[in-house]
């Protein structure tokens, strides 16, 4: 019988592609990631499926967009005081782990969670050692909850789970036990206080001097400005918005983001050592994503998608790193130009795995064809969609289109870019007479998307509540009353 593949699943936090050598930066230090990316498969047109942590890492973990999972935003860890105890946002729904432990996996998260309470495993997860902040407000000095102790850890984040990762990973290979290794690292991030803060790396003194021209300083737009207004008065005291709007010129920011990717880029270094010390290298799929980009001055504001208003899902802001490689099994050196979101790492690992999908009516759409110069005649329509509360998108190679729900009042204007001729998404034509032909083309083909696969409950634009949390809490209270309010879980509503 043929060994069973081991699975990790290495994730960063708030990363947009060309931030890596391998997309083309000549000012990162990325060795580790190019040389994966020269051995394995990278994907130019991979995009997040939101533009907020909380509802990637629930789409990576669950195939389903958000208006199915319900987590629309960040979950908001302010209030953790009040959540119900031992609370997951992705309870009672199939995931990766559980899919995977079923299969007779060893399976384990090492890093950020930010989908509930970190105190305790969630669902499917054997082992169990995270960050006690779902934001990241220092690489150094956590508080770490691991498998029933807890403990402060003084380090710097990425080395401390590299090496609890590898300790995982030495374990089950002496077992001679299959595992899942899910390390999503809680760096670059690119938000203060953590970019803020003063503590050298072993990277600080490589971007000392570096003038830091791949990250665009301009003036602010309107949106961001916009979204800030927005964000800071309904903040607490303890998030400062204000960086969204002083970041994208501030060196030491930037400098201190950079190396946090070499951190990064150290720790995967790390890992792929080990797979080849231990002999393991041709029985494991590495898989290297992020969970949504981030715009680091491009279109005027530092962030995510709904750091703007209307929210976005600009290339920066939605466009991801995903390079995945195995020996002897995934093409070398293959660039793929196919539009791919994070929710396929789902429906990929699955299929590698033989650990098929429990349901119908999941989104996420195996890689493996991709990855081992398969058939791809099934593939289907080359486009990608992702969600951002008032904000739909649909990604094609030519085309770009986000739609926005109105209430009437707001104002909101769909966009539409022909990225093929306007790369940098600066020219809408959606009020062009000349381009309402494959405006309404690509409407219907968002509307018909959301039509197949959202879910009443989840569906915002239906009236459908959010999993803890909104960005938008005044605009749906306006379109569905003001009883509409976030919710733990769908059979509390």
């Amino acid at each position: 019988m043929p060994k069973q593949p081991n699975i990790i699943l290495i994730f960063t936090d708030n990363q947009q592609a060309a931030t890596l050598g391998c997309y083309g930066n000549s000012e990162i230090h990325t060795p580790h990631l190019d040389a994966l990316s020269r051995k394995g498969v990278t994907f130019d047109n991979a995009f997040c499926p939101n533009g907020f942590c909380s509802p990637c890492r629930a789409s990576v973990l669950t195939g389903k967009l958000p208006s199915q999972h319900g987590v629309h935003s960040w979950i908001d860890d302010r209030k953790s005081n009040e959540w119900p105890a031992d609370w997951h946002a992705l309870d009672g729904l199939n995931t990766l782990p559980k899919a995977l432990k079923s299969k007779g996996y060893a399976t384990a998260l090492v890093g950020k969670y930010h989908l509930g309470q970190p105190t305790s495993p969630a669902e499917g997860f054997d082992n169990w050692v995270t960050l006690e902040d779902g934001h990241v407000r220092s690489f150094y000095r956590n508080k770490i909850f691991d498998n029933g102790e807890v403990y402060d850890q003084p380090g710097h984040s990425v080395d401390f789970f590299t090496d609890k990762g590898v300790a995982f990973i030495e374990e089950q290979t002496a077992a001679d036990t299959p595992f899942f290794l899910y390390l999503p690292y809680p760096a670059p991030y690119g938000h203060w206080p953590a970019t803020k803060e003063t503590d050298e790396n072993r990277h600080t003194a490589r971007y000392a001097d570096c003038p830091m021209h791949s990250i665009p300083r301009r003036g602010l737009s309107k949106a961001a400005v916009d979204g800030f207004m927005l964000r800071s008065s309904e903040s607490s005291a303890h998030l400062d918005f204000s960086m969204l709007m002083r970041a994208p010129n501030d060196l030491g920011t930037l400098r201190n983001f950079y190396s946090q990717i070499s951190m990064v880029d150290d720790g995967v270094g790390k890992i792929i050592a080990t797979l080849d010390r231990l002999g393991i290298a041709d029985d494991t799929l590495l898989v290297f994503t992020t969970d949504h980009g981030l715009s680091t001055g491009e279109h005027g504001f530092w962030g995510h998608g709904a750091a703007t208003l209307p929210s976005n899902l600009h290339r920066a802001a939605h466009n991801i790193p995903m390079i995945m490689h195995q020996n002897g099994v995934t093409v070398q050196g293959l660039r793929s130009k196919l539009m791919v979101s994070g929710m396929d790492v789902f429906a990929t690992i699955l299929d590698h795995t033989g650990a098929a999908q429990q349901e119908a009516g999941v989104p996420s759409r195996s890689l493996l064809p991709i990855l081992t110069g398969g058939d791809l005649s099934d593939w289907g329509a080359d486009a990608v969609f992702s969600e951002q509360e008032e904000t739909r998108v649909i990604r094609t190679p030519k085309w770009a289109y986000f739609k926005r729900f109105d209430t009437g009042t707001t104002g909101f204007q769909d966009e539409l870019f022909d990225v093929e001729n306007d790369v940098s998404e600066t020219l809408n034509l959606a009020g062009d007479p000349a381009f309402a032909d494959i405006k309404a083309a690509l409407d219907g083909q968002l509307t018909a998307y959301f039509e197949e696969y959202g879910q009443d409950h989840a569906d915002l634009w239906k009236g459908g509540v959010p999993i803890q949390h909104s960005e938008r809490k005044k605009l749906w209270r306006k379109a569905w009353g003001d009883s509409w309010q976030p919710v733990y879980s769908y059979d509390a509503k």
